[in-house]
Order: structure tokens, then C-alpha cells, then sequence
């Protein structure tokens, strides 16, 4: 029987329907009814059916006609709204939806679940939890370390013991005593004045990957956030119940203080949240709308919350797994153009690289065998220039082991730094239940992850640098003996001209984009937070220009397959000709 949860007046109502030929105006008013049912004045109306109203969607708020037979309109367990005649249209509501995802009414929930114990969690893992393939549980090791961390908590508040954080102020207000009574009331205070972030939302998967990320560190057992709260939070990670968090805000130490309050601030029911099925809500009525109580929070449990690296983690993470595919990608392409431009194998000798033995660059000459003319894969066009004159080939083509070899060395550096970072314990102070002693330290610092994805941005413009490069060598006739810039017509049309100048317009925007963010330290906190790693901006600028590598190599792959066309009926390697096929397979040739 199909159900559809409703929203009346700031209340969320579950209405079951038990005939599909049903209409909106029925669960409309279905809705009101069951609204007014509990109110003493009957919610103020005469008579329900006197009652005139729309329905919205949640998601997207489009208008839906009262007509419509819920079955042709809803999809089963649909969220919407009623807003009746003389109401404003809720402020509850954000006329936009999140970046960069497409919202299907039908949200299938994942069935798989990934067992967290602060110790094991992948990039690949947390960029799957992200995409919202898996739920999330505790190990039982990893519930037996956060019950006996807040034990430690709970002694402290017993003795009334000076700790900073859980019976002190914060920051410049360290010294501060906070009175007993007063300790849950310190940890609301800090998720709110701390939510103080700008810009855009976290598209739906980054949030994931952060709420996720922090679930994590906090199973490690050393943040003293107590189990239930802890698996209140879970809760609010499976519905994907997600926090409205503003991407800027954070200079990287101590932790990712604003981004992370942001999220806190979602889990204890205020500001905004989005679900597949609510769109943009309250937070409140959000987790009420999926059977959800914010979560209340005990002494040092905010402060668990928002102290850590985990903004800075989370977006390095699918920076180092966007990397990886196009590091490979990249070498796919490469090895496409080079036999569009009747390059040579010999520069992938087995023997050229043995001699200056870099993992990654033995890894590319491989890969670059594995694509191009052998007695296993032949290629047409490597045998019509066979007995050419050329010595050898620019260093655009013949170099690309070295280059490409050195990103894939980068990308392997930063993802064991990130991956180390993914399962450490960055909070302050630790909580140590083997000692039964909390100990003040640096371990927020974002100095790593901040370091590490300046130099993965450095490292992985490369790729579109000199992709760009082999660009102009396919546009240029008198480099590539082909058609200038691709097209059989030239003048008529303009072929890849300006997709040229498009990659190049890429690659100068890199070229800033790779000043290093970490280089820059601003003091704060009234100086006591004298040093800081401005690694929130390291993560979401090497995320920038991943981006434009990913364009500028899908500029390279089009100019290639439009260079193959120019050398046909001659056909190049099985595995390179697929990859032809796959991109015509959407691509159409155009002469």
C-alpha cells in the first residue's frame, strides 16, 4: 500500500493510501485532516472540507494538480507539502536544490553496510559511502573504545576536574570555568557561534563523505562522545539526512571548526538539512520526517563534533580518487594521440626504463606498450610509417613516461598521507581510557592533508599541461600532417580551434590555482591559534583543478578520435580502436 509522508503547517504526517486511483486533492486535504485531528480548536477552520490548499513537492516544489491520481503524480513514499490558502509558502523551504546532483524521487536505499572502526576506512570506502552505496555500523571493538572514553568524560564532570573544552571555555577563553549546570549549555553555545561559514552547500556526496569521515575518527575512541550519541549520529548517516554546510570557512586548524559546526548544527535539529526525499528543510523536521530525534548534547560532545581535519580529509579523498582515474585515463589518451600523430614506440623500451627504475614511471611505459603496435595488438598505422625518417618524437609523446610516471609517484604520496590522516584521531583534547587522562595537543592541525593536496594540484596540472600541448600538435598542420584543426573544410568550418583555446584557458587557470594555500599561515583566535594550514582551500582548489584536467584530457580524447578519422580506412590497436568506439558511441564524427 503506497504512503506519503506530508508536511502541515510545520508538521511532518504520515497518510497511507489504500486505492492508487486516489488524487492529490484527496491526500491534500487526507493530510489537513489528520492535522486538525488533535488540535483543541480544530486548528482554526470550520470544517476541513471548507479548507482550500496546493500540494508541493518537497523536492524541487513544484506545484502538483489537485486532479492528478496520486499514482501518476507520486512516486510511493513521496515527500510533499500542503500549503493552505492564507499561509505564506513556507520559509521551512530552500527554492534550490543542491549542486551538481540529480534528485530521483524514488531513493533507494543502500542494503550493504561498512563496519567502521577508526582504523581501516579507505579513500575508495568513504568516496562509496559518499556516493550512498553502503549505511554505516560500529564494530563491537570500536563500541567497547567510545564507551570506555566516555567514561573518562563522565569521571571529569564527577570530580568537577579543570579540563579545556569540557569544563573551560575555548580558545582565548580556555581559562574560563564553566559551572556544572551550565556544561551542556557551553557545548550547544560552541555548535552554534562556531556555524559561521560562507558560500555554497556541500553537494549531497561531499557531505556524505564528511558525516561519514567523522563517524569514523570518533569510532576510534579517543574523542569521548558517548555511544549513544554516536549511533544517533549513524542513524541520521543512513537516512542521508544531510546538513546544510557552507564550503568556506575554514582555515584548517584547530581542525575544520566552522564546516564541521555546520553539520553539528544539523544533528542537534537547527539551520537547514536535505534528504533524497524531503529536499531543503528544517533540520528538525527533516529528522522528525524520517523518524529522528536531534541529538542532545552532553558535556565535551560538541566539541567531539566539530574538532578535526575532516573537511580538509574528506574533499582530499575524492581529490586522490578523481586523480588516480585520470592519471590513468590520461595515459589511454595519450597513447591515441601519438598514433594519430605517427609517433614511435621506441621510446617505451623496456630497457629506457629499467635504467631510471621511478615506480610510476615504469607503470605508464607498461601501460603505454599495452596500448600501442606489438605482435600482440598490431596497428595499421604504426605499419604505414614503419620506414619513415623520423628519429624520434617530440617530448610531448616520447617524455610521457617521465611525466605522467611522476603524477601517478604524486598521486600514490598524497593518497598514503590521506589515507593515514582518514583513520587518525584528530581531536583536542584526547581522551586516553587506558590511562584514564585527557591530554591537550595539536593532532587538529591540517598541516598534512594541507601539504599533501597542494603538491597533488602541482603535480596532477601536469597531465593537462601537456595534454594541451599534444592538442596544438593534432590542431597544427604543420605538426601533425592532418587538416588544420581537424576538419576536412577549413574556413567553411573551424574545427577544434577554439576547443584549443578552450584547453589553454584551462591550463593558464591551473597555472594559479597551483600556488600553494599552505604556504600562507593567518593568526586567529585572538592569537592563540597562531599558526594555521589553510587546507580547507588546499582540498577544494586541487578538486578545481582535477576538474579542468578531466576537461582538458576529454578535449585531447575528441581531437584524437577526430585525427583517426583523417587516416582511415587504417586502423589503429584493439584496445585504442574501443576506445574510438566508445567515444563515438556518443560522439558522432564531424566532418
Amino acid at each position: 500500500m503506497p504512503r506519503y509522508t506530508v508536511h502541515v503547517r510545520g508538521e511532518w504526517l504520515a497518510v497511507p493510501c489504500r486505492d492508487a486511483q486516489l488524487t492529490v486533492g484527496w491526500l491534500g486535504r487526507e493530510a489537513v485532516r489528520r492535522y486538525v485531528k488533535n488540535k483543541p480548536d480544530n486548528g482554526g477552520f470550520a470544517s476541513v472540507d471548507d479548507v482550500r490548499f496546493l500540494v508541493r513537492r518537497c523536492k524541487g516544489l513544484g506545484l502538483l494538480d489537485n486532479e492528478d491520481p496520486l499514482q501518476v503524480a507520486l512516486e510511493d513514499n513521496e515527500f510533499v507539502e500542503v500549503v493552505i490558502e492564507g499561509d505564506a509558502m513556507s520559509p521551512d523551504f530552500i527554492p534550490s536544490q543542491p549542486e551538481g546532483v540529480y534528485l530521483y524521487s524514488k531513493y533507494r536505499e543502500p542494503e550493504k553496510y561498512i563496519a567502521l572502526d577508526g582504523d581501516s576506512l579507505t579513500t575508495e570506502d568513504l568516496v562509496n559511502l559518499g556516493k550512498g552505496h553502503y549505511k554505516i555500523k560500529l564494530t563491537p571493538t570500536a563500541e567497547k573504545k567510545v564507551q570506555k572514553s566516555r567514561e573518562v568524560i563522565d569521571s571529569i564532570i564527577k570530580e568537577k576536574t579543570v579540563v579545556y573544552g569540557i569544563t573551560t571555555g575555548f580558545g582565548k577563553f580556555a581559562r574560563t570555568i564553566i559551572p556544572v549546570n551550565k556544561l551542556e549549555e557551553l557545548q550547544v553555545n560552541l555548535v552554534r557561534s562556531h556555524s559561521s561559514g560562507v558560500g555554497k552547500p556541500l553537494i549531497p556526496e561531499r557531505c556524505r563523505m564528511l558525516l561519514a569521515l567523522r563517524i569514523n575518527v570518533l569510532a576510534k575512541g579517543y574523542s569521548g562522545i558517548s555511544l549513544e550519541t554516536l549511533q544517533q549520529v549513524i542513524e541520521v548517516f543512513n537516512a542521508s539526512c544531510l546538513p546544510y554546510v557552507p564550503e568556506k570557512g575554514t582555515v584548517g586548524a584547530s581542525g575544520d571548526l566552522a564546516p564541521l559546526s555546520h553539520l553539528a548544527l544539523g544533528l542537534i535539529g537547527e539551520g537547514k538539512m536535505w534528504s533524497p526525499k524531503s529536499g531543503w528543510a528544517d533540520a528538525k523536521y527533516v529528522l522528525e520526517a524520517h523518524g529522528l530525534k536531534p541529538v542532545v548534547l552532553k558535556p565535551k560532545e560538541g566539541l567531539a563534533l566539530i574538532n578535526g581535519t575532516q573537511m580538509i580529509t574528506s574533499l582530499g579523498c575524492e581529490a586522490v580518487e578523481r586523480a588516480s582515474a585520470i592519471a590513468r585515463q590520461a595515459d589511454i589518451v595519450a597513447a591515441l594521440t601519438l598514433e594519430v600523430l605517427k609517433g614511435t614506440t621506441k621510446a617505451f623500451d623496456t630497457d629506457i626504463h629499467a635504467v631510471r627504475p621511478h615506480r610510476g614511471q615504469i607503470e605508464v611505459a607498461f601501460r603505454f606498450r599495452s596500448l600501442l603496435d606489438s605482435d600482440h595488438h598490431p596497428s595499421e598505422i604504426a605499419e604505414s610509417h614503419r620506414f619513415c625518417d623520423r628519429v624520434q618524437d617530440a617530448y610531448t609523446l616520447r617524455c610521457c613516461p617521465q611525466v605522467h610516471g611522476v603524477v601517478n609517484d604524486t598521486i600514490a604520496f598524497v593518497k598514503n598521507i590521506i589515507t593515514t590522516e582518514l583513520n587518525s584521531a584528530t581531536d583536542n583534547p584526547m581522551v586516553f581510557a587506558s590511562r584514564g587522562e585527557t591530554i591537550s595537543g595539536g593532532n587538529f592541525h591540517g598541516e598534512y592533508p594541507a601539504k599533501a593536496l597542494d603538491y597533488l594540484a602541482i603535480g596532477v596540472h601536469e597531465l593537462a599541461a601537456i595534454s594541451e600541448r599534444r592538442i596544438e600538435r593534432l590542431c597544427n598542420p604543420s605538426l601533425s600532417e592532418l587538416p588544420a584543426f581537424l576538419v576536412a573544410e577549413g574556413g567553411l568550418n573551424s574545427g577544434f580551434m577554439i576547443a584549443h583555446c578552450t584547453a589553454a584557458a584551462l591550463v593558464s587557470e591551473n597555472k594559479a590555482l597551483c600556488h600553494p594555500s599552505s604556504v600562507d599561515s593567518l593568526s586567529t583566535s585572538a592569537a592563540t591559534e597562531d599558526h594555521v594550514s589553510m587546507g580547507g582551500w588546499a582540498a577544494r582548489k586541487a578538486l578545481r583543478v582535477i576538474e579542468h584536467v578531466e576537461q582538458v584530457l576529454a578535449i585531447e580524447l575528441l581531437a584524437a578520435c577526430q585525427g583517426i578519422e583523417f587516416l582511415r580506412p587504417l586502423r589503429t590497436t584493439t584496445p585504442l580502436e574501443k576506445v574510438y568506439d566508445l567515444v563515438r558511441s556518443v560522439v558522432r564524427f564531424g566532418k
